[in-house]
């Protein structure tokens, strides 16, 4: 199958691993010194990271939590676009995209632990699905400063996010006629969120200040 060639297999196999990096485990414990998967709610993601430091420098807290975000969504879309650079058919492309945010969820760096894929997942999403993600990043946004709950302002854009792409693409997306892929990532960043959405309801999660 094409999806399955020498070359294909070796750009899954880089994007799972590039996306698998932990900047944000690696920016806290080496430039901050703290382990955030000891702390606070255990992620690795850049909301744990400022929420973590804040208390110890909250102007450093400020730099890794913003670095942390931009390095995750970074590395799912220079794995995507060197795919799509490439020439790699759509439907890799999209397998690419699918497989840095399940890395990055997943890592095998950290005992296959990891983030909740939204900042990983919202890059290649902006950059294969331009219209419907920058619509869900306005809403993450507003969400975000009337909210101020990282979890529930995320869940709240991928909804929004999946109903933008099936208003403009009611046949599925252009480039493969289908809505798979975007449902795969959606659906792993809901697994992943499934232990705030408990918190949630328990009226524990803490707000983003």
């Amino acid at each position: 199958m094409e999806l399955f060639t020498y070359m294909n297999i070796q750009l899954y196999l880089a994007a799972y691993l590039i996306g698998g990096i932990p900047f944000g485990y690696l920016l806290a414990k080496y430039i901050g010194g703290v382990n955030v998967m000891e702390e606070g709610s255990g992620n690795i993601g850049a909301t744990n990271v400022l929420r973590v430091l804040k208390s110890r420098n909250p102007a450093l807290a400020k730099k890794l939590g913003a670095a942390t975000l931009l390095l995750d969504a970074l590395k799912g879309v220079v794995v995507t676009l060197a795919a799509m650079l490439l020439g790699a058919s759509p439907s890799v492309v999209w397998m690419v995209a699918l497989l840095s945010v399940i890395g990055h969820c997943f890592t095998p760096f950290l005992n296959f632990e990891g983030g909740k894929g939204v900042a990983t997942g919202f890059g290649v999403l902006l950059l294969l699905l331009p219209i419907p993600a920058s619509i869900a990043f306005a809403v993450w946004f507003a969400s975000a400063k009337l909210l101020k709950i990282s979890s529930l302002s995320s869940l709240i854009a991928l909804f929004v996010l999946i109903v933008a792409s099936y208003i403009l693409y009611p046949e599925g997306i252009p480039s493969i006629a289908s809505h798979s892929p975007l449902l795969i990532i959606s659906f792993i960043i809901f697994y992943k969120h499934i232990p705030n959405l408990l918190r949630l309801i328990r009226k524990e999660e803490e707000r983003v200040v």
